[in-house]
């Protein structure tokens, strides 16, 4: 393990989780917007955006073999997280009789987003202690190589 390999780790899931608010932001922000995007001349309501991530391995497909068949010491060591995709959810919009609205139908409904406010607050405060908790770890990573420093004095 090189000596960079903890922060680096903590500092690809800090970027993970600042874009991951970003997008939660977003979501958030137009959870009532109707004319999200121009699809074949009519408008389509904002659909939600999630972020995907995966673990960034190092670790060649031999390795990962060798490991699986009980002959190799755990090599297999992640070195973060990377995004791979920000994905559209694709939940049906919800359906709304607002007859008063400009975007309404013949019949007097509205489509909205597949927003749920209430679950994207539930997934901002989760990230947020994700990212507080990278950063716990960044921090402390420091102060330990910090103090080895003074140990070669």
């Amino acid at each position: 393990m090189k000596i960079f390999s903890g922060m680096n780790i903590s500092s690809s899931a800090l970027t993970a989780n600042r874009l991951r608010m970003d997008i939660i932001s977003s979501n958030l922000a137009n959870a009532n917007t109707t004319r999200g995007k121009n699809v074949n001349g009519t408008w389509e309501p904002f659909r939600r955006k999630m972020v995907q991530v995966a673990p960034l391995n190092s670790t060649p497909f031999d390795a990962v073999l060798q490991a699986t068949m009980g002959n190799s010491s755990n090599n297999s060591v992640s070195q973060g997280v990377k995004v791979t995709k920000i994905i559209e959810d694709q939940t049906p919009f919800k359906r709304v009789y607002q007859p008063e609205h400009p975007d309404a139908d013949q019949e007097g409904f509205v489509l909205l987003p597949n927003v749920d406010p209430m679950k994207e607050m539930v997934d901002l405060m989760a990230t947020t202690k994700a990212y507080e908790a990278n950063l716990t770890v960044f921090n402390a990573t420091k102060t330990l190589m910090m103090k080895t420093l003074e140990i070669g004095r």
